[in-house]
């Protein structure tokens, strides 16, 4: 082999290499991107269970009001995405934390009496 053809096939590995370095770091980005997104869907999810509790009457099993007394029902208490934690429950405010099953962090969210989320969530770790 000739030097230039050393030198085609020298710079040709070294673009490989690059490429398939890029396109992991792109993957991973997406990973985690995927599971910050879908933390926050369950979240959501999760304050639209504890508002139905607050605004049921306590006769039938709410809390007439109040996120005091609110519980994670055991089979949304984690999935695939994360688990799942109350942090805080006040008559007004209710906290949740989703830790991130994949080990990326953790993503905490407050909401208010009418099931909205109170300002922006907060992000730990790789999120």
């Amino acid at each position: 082999m000739g030097q230039q053809q050393l030198l085609l096939l020298i710079l040709g590995v070294l673009i490989v290499g690059v490429a398939i370095a890029v396109g992991l770091s792109m993957f991973t980005a997406q990973s985690v991107g995927a599971n910050r997104d879908a933390i926050v869907g369950d979240l959501i999810d999760l304050a639209a269970g504890a508002y139905q509790f607050r605004i049921r009457p306590l006769t039938m099993g709410g809390g007439n009001g109040s996120y005091v007394g609110y519980s994670i029902p055991g089979t949304v208490q984690s999935n695939e995405n994360a688990s799942y934690s109350i942090t805080s429950a006040t008559a007004g405010q209710i906290a949740f934390t989703g830790t991130s099953a994949q080990g990326y962090g953790s993503v905490s969210a407050t909401f208010g009496t009418d099931g909205r989320i109170i300002g922006a969530p907060t992000f730990t770790g790789q999120f």
